[in-house]
C-alpha cells in the first residue's frame, strides 16, 4: 500500500511521489498498468530522474532500483514491466561488467524494451549498446522531454539513436575508406582492420570484441603489424599508422 504521508503534489494533475516499502515508487497515474524501472546504483540520481519523468508525463508508474536484483525481489509489488531505463552516468557500455549486465537484462526481459542513458554520445558506445539489445540510447546532453519521447518510442517498437552520432558515422566511413587505401598492400585485410583500431587507441579486448576475434588472435596480428612497421611498441605503431593514414589522404 502506498504511504500517503510520503506523497506530495508536483502539478495540478495531482501526480505524486510516494515511498513504497524499501524502494521508491513514483506513480504517474493510478490507472496505469505498466511500470518503467530506472536502474541506477546512485539513489539521488535515480530519484531525481524519476521525479522529472513524472513531471513531464511519462504516463507510466516509475520504480527506481539500485540493481536488477532489487527489481527481481520487489517486482511483485509493481504493475507489469513496460520498459527499463538503465542510467550508466559517466560509465561506458564497454566498461567491465556492463556488457554482462546488459546481456542479462535483454535475456531475462527479452520482450521489454531497454533504453540506455549515459553521459557519452560516442558512436562506438551507442552501436555496442544496440548490439547488446538496447532499443534506444539517450546522451545526457538532451532534455528530459527527449528522454520521455525515447522511452515511449521504444515501448511502441521503435529504436532511437542521437542524430549527432548518426551524422558522425559519415565521417567515420570516410576516414575508414582512407585508412583502407592507406594500409592496402602492406597488411592483410584482418591486419588492416586491427591496424585501424590500433590507430584509434582501442584496447585489445575492444578490438577482439568488435572484430569477433579471440584476444590472443588480436595479439598475433599486432605482433605481425609491429614487424612490418619495424615498431617496438604500441605507441610507435600508432605514430607510424598515423603517418601512413595522412600520407594516403594527401595522395587523394
Amino acid at each position: 500500500m502506498v504511504s500517503t504521508a510520503a506523497a506530495h503534489s508536483y502539478s495540478s494533475n495531482t501526480t505524486s511521489v510516494a515511498s513504497l516499502g524499501a524502494a521508491n515508487a513514483y506513480i504517474a497515474d493510478e490507472a496505469e498498468e505498466e511500470c518503467l524501472v530506472i536502474l541506477d546504483p546512485r539513489a539521488l540520481d535515480r530519484q531525481c530522474l524519476a521525479s522529472a519523468l513524472i513531471e513531464h508525463e511519462i504516463g507510466m508508474t516509475v520504480a527506481t532500483m539500485g540493481s536488477l536484483e532489487d527489481w527481481r525481489s520487489k517486482k511483485a509489488t509493481y504493475p507489469p514491466l513496460g520498459a527499463i531505463l538503465y542510467n550508466l552516468g559517466s560509465r561506458k557500455v564497454s566498461d567491465a561488467g556492463i556488457p554482462e549486465e546488459l546481456r542479462r537484462i535483454t535475456s531475462e526481459f527479452s520482450s521489454i524494451p531497454l533504453v540506455i542513458l549515459a553521459d557519452t554520445d560516442d558512436l562506438s558506445q551507442i552501436l555496442m549498446a544496440l548490439e547488446y539489445g538496447a532499443r534506444g540510447y539517450i546522451p545526457s546532453s538532451v532534455g528530459i522531454e527527449v528522454c520521455v519521447e525515447v522511452v515511449n518510442l521504444a515501448r511502441a517498437g521503435g529504436i532511437f539513436v542521437p542524430a549527432s552520432s548518426v551524422l558522425s558515422m559519415r565521417h567515420l566511413i570516410d576516414a575508414g575508406s582512407h585508412e583502407a587505401r592507406s594500409f592496402a598492400g602492406m597488411f592483410t585485410q584482418r591486419q588492416a582492420e586491427v591496424a585501424q583500431a590500433l590507430r584509434r587507441g582501442k584496447a585489445n579486448k575492444i578490438i577482439a570484441y568488435e572484430l569477433r576475434l579471440r584476444e590472443s588472435t588480436v595479439k598475433v596480428h599486432i605482433r605481425n603489424i609491429m614487424k612490418k612497421l619495424k615498431a617496438t611498441n604500441r605507441t610507435e605503431v600508432a605514430f607510424k599508422l598515423n603517418d601512413l593514414f595522412f600520407e594516403g589522404m594527401l595522395a587523394d
